[in-house]
């Protein structure tokens, strides 16, 4: 009986016990059940993960537990991410807030812009404008803006409640003055716009993939996942429309997944770069505008 749970130390064995003894998958920030554990039960309660040991031995109050038993059951029997149940995720030491209403961020693209995509280039506080194209949550819009201080960010996404999302994650940053979210399907609203840089973490699953996709990504947006048949559809529109928005010089940066050898086929005449991630090498290309007109696009 949960009656019996009183201390953070003792909701975190409940937790780790019921994940261990379910099918629940990871994937949206954590990798096992104890990680999952201190997440829940910390991010719930409103304490800083980095205090579990000042904290492990208080006791809850009857709300509180009875909030931690329900999160931990729609985890368990709903297959509901966590990131869902406690309205957060984090990428790369940023915290966002996220809702069912935006896939859980999580981009390869995020560590890039660590040091603003050098060696490629040179001058980060050059950078006057960029864009984040299919943008969910604005998180690398927002780390767009972190690393390039001097430039405009637009983060544009399909979805209206996206858009909502995207502006919740803007003010809780205070960069309502340099961020723009954009409500456009790609391209289609930002006629006139030229850019320095492009990224896009876009839909790149699938279809067979779609098919068996875990139940916690089916909790996601679905619209955010797939891409039609071999999850390039949308790549396809970035790589034929991007260098109408790009200045010259400009850079668009693109994560696929699991579809290099596809988009290889695709496009055999355009000299993707592949960069190096934590991943492997197989997942972000980098072309620039160049690149893209000498091909034909």
């Amino acid at each position: 009986m949960t009656t019996q749970l009183n201390s953070i130390r003792d909701w975190l064995r409940y937790a780790v016990s019921r994940f261990e003894n379910s099918d629940i998958f990871y994937g949206h920030g954590t990798d096992n059940s104890y990680d999952e554990a201190v997440w829940l039960v910390m991010s719930a309660l409103h304490l800083p993960h980095d205090t579990l040991s000042n904290f492990q031995d208080a006791r809850l109050t009857t709300e509180e537990c009875e909030h931690l038993s329900t999160l931990i059951e729609k985890r368990v029997s709903a297959h509901v991410p966590t990131a869902y149940l406690v309205n957060e995720a984090w990428l790369r030491g940023y915290k966002f807030y996220v809702d069912e209403r935006v896939i859980v961020p999580r981009s390869f693209i995020a560590e890039l812009l660590e040091n603003g995509l050098q060696p490629w280039i040179e001058f980060p506080e050059m950078v006057e404008s960029a864009a984040d194209i299919c943008t969910g949550s604005g998180c690398l819009g927002i780390l767009l803006a972190e690393a390039y201080p001097n430039a405009h960010i637009d983060v544009v996404d399909i979805s209206t409640d996206a858009i909502e999302v995207c502006n919740i994650n803007i003010g809780r940053y205070g960069l309502e003055a340099q961020v723009q979210a954009v409500q456009s399907d790609m391209f289609s609203a930002l006629k006139g716009r030229k850019y320095d840089v492009i990224i896009s973490n876009p839909p790149y699953v699938d279809a067979p993939s779609m098919a068996q996709l875990p139940a916690e990504y089916r909790n996601e947006p679905q619209l955010a996942l797939g891409s039609g048949e071999a999850g390039l559809d949308h790549t396809h529109t970035l790589l034929t429309q991007a260098s109408e928005y790009m200045n010259d010089g400009g850079l668009l940066v693109v994560e696929i997944g699991h579809n290099r050898d596809a988009l290889h086929a695709a496009y055999p005449d355009l000299p993707f770069l592949w960069l190096d991630t934590s991943g492997g090498d197989q997942f972000v290309f980098l072309l620039n505008k160049e690149d893209l007109i000498e091909a034909g696009y």
